[in-house]
């Protein structure tokens, strides 16, 4: 890394040689607070800076852990439950939402600790103890034979949430104005690759003295246990992760070494952070873009399953599952191949407002599909349908435009972790809230009826209108437009 001036850095997307949390003594960088115009003028020096593909690629394999940990007890919790929690079948629902539940209010209530924590030891260091700990909980979860200690190891595995402020952080560290989009694109393409392959691990290898009874029918542990291959391999996965992030991760927090311990200056608030100028607005848009994205991932499995009297596809379980593989494959091509040029061309804002009114189209279509199948128009359903999760692959890409816009409105690259901790901590109350009230919204529009059981698209569509109009208080800093700086003599 060559040295650069003071000056230079000033203007840096994220100053390396600044802690994350910790205020400058110069005071906030220029980005944050100081530019009032719609684009970034970082120099052309540091936008064309090349992206370290190698480091962003490594991030990316630890990314892969948390929705590999996340969604590979899927396919096995409820079973679980049913056996080893001695309950009613009628409660293993309960159960496997509470288990869940309390993961993520575990993550949303220690995601800012984390942040903190990577500015007193140091990114690399917290990336690294976080990938080991959910390593040694997500194996331990298979071991569990009462409904108590599933709760205390999935907790355990939901303590461990430094990987995911981490690594957003580093990435933002690595990347320029000119790079942001297509870094984030690769983090967002490997968070749908472990949504992909976490079901995987949980499905093909939960009980495997039953599912491949050549290979491991005799071995008892098996027997006794058979949930543990399972989550030993997803913490395997975890485990290789930390030892390749400490093998090869670069640190990107470079400490001043001019200033002691003692005379270090103390961190922003949290609160100062959420009032300073913008930042407000685009917390309020990345809740309402999460929250449309939580809740109908929750509800989109229900409504394909629901028979079509009572207002939803009837599809069997093959059918759901090639409409969720698909809609993961298409989600990658978008946020892939299409965000980064898209977002060059028109900026972050702009993806935003075409993604917003995708949103209202799409929750007004579904129900419309619904229709064609009680008319018994199963040609004109198989043409609508799979183009409607075209519509809704698309919109996934103002996940990752929010992203930029959260970014761009740090006050300084020293409050950038803290922010990021604060809206990965609203992200993680609203996983652990929306898909209740949303899947029983849904169930009592189907059983009473309300609106021919349409009741929860309703509410969608409202919530939609109502992003749409907060996206027109997107701070101008946050935009995302680039503007090519003339060269100085």
């Amino acid at each position: 890394m060559t040295d650069e001036s003071p000056k230079s850095n000033k203007h840096s997307a994220v100053d390396e040689v600044t802690p994350l949390l910790a205020a400058s003594e110069e005071g906030p960088i220029a980005q944050g607070n100081e530019e009032p115009s719609d684009a970034h003028t970082t120099p052309d020096s540091e936008q064309d800076k090349p992206l370290p593909r190698t480091q962003i690629f490594l991030l990316c394999y630890a990314r892969l852990v948390e929705p590999i940990a996340f969604f590979s007890i899927f396919p096995f919790i409820n079973q679980m439950i049913w056996e080893v929690g001695d309950v009613d079948e009628a409660d293993v629902g309960f159960y496997s939402g509470l288990i869940e539940s309390l993961f993520s209010l575990t993550q949303m209530t220690l995601m800012i600790s984390w942040g903190r924590a990577a500015d007193r030891l140091g990114r690399k260091p917290v990336l690294i103890y976080s990938l080991v700990g959910v390593s040694i909980a997500t194996a331990l979860f298979g071991l569990s034979k009462n409904i108590w200690q599933m709760i205390l190891f999935r907790c355990l595995a939901g303590v461990f949430a430094g990987t995911v402020v981490t690594i957003r952080t580093m990435i933002s560290e690595n990347s320029t104005p000119k790079t942001q989009a297509q870094a984030f694109s690769f983090f967002m393409f490997t968070g749908n690759m472990g949504i992909f392959i976490g079901p995987l691990i949980g499905g093909s290898l939960s009980n495997p003295a039953d599912q491949y009874p050549r290979v491991f029918g005799q071995i008892h542990f098996f027997k006794n246990y058979p949930y543990a291959l399972a989550t030993a391999v997803t913490g395997t996965v975890a485990a290789s992760a930390a030892i390749v992030s400490a093998l090869f991760v670069k640190e990107t927090l470079v400490r001043n070494k001019g200033i002691g311990t003692s005379t270090s200056p103390a961190p922003t608030s949290t609160l100062k952070i959420i009032k300073s100028p913008g930042v407000p607005n685009v917390l309020l848009i990345y809740g309402m873009v999460l929250l449309l994205a939580f809740s109908y991932t929750a509800i989109a499995p229900l409504f394909w399953f629901t028979r079509p009297e009572l207002g939803g596809y009837g599809f069997s379980p093959l059918w759901i599952s090639i409409f969720l593989g698909a809609a993961g494959a298409l989600q990658a091509i978008w946020v892939l191949l299409i965000f980064p040029p898209l977002q060059h061309r028109i900026g972050t804002g702009g993806i935003l407002r075409l993604c917003s009114y995708g949103f209202p189209l799409f929750y007004a279509l579904s129900p419309a599909t619904n229709l064609l199948l009680r008319q018994n128009l199963r040609l004109a359903f198989w043409i609508i349908a799979p183009l409607l999760q075209v519509l809704a692959s698309a919109a996934s890409m103002s996940y990752t435009a929010i992203q930029l816009a959260l970014n761009d409105v740090s006050p300084s690259p020293t409050t950038l972790g803290t922010l990021n901790a604060i809206a990965l901590t609203l992200a993680t109350g609203i996983r652990a809230i929306a898909p209740i009230v949303f899947t029983s919204i849904f169930a009592t529009g189907t059983r009473t009826q309300i609106l021919s059981g349409y009741l929860v698209w309703l509410i969608l569509v409202l919530l939609a209108l109502v992003t749409i109009a907060a996206i027109r208080w997107l701070p101008k800093k946050a935009e995302g437009k680039l503007v090519e700086t003339e060269p100085t003599n």
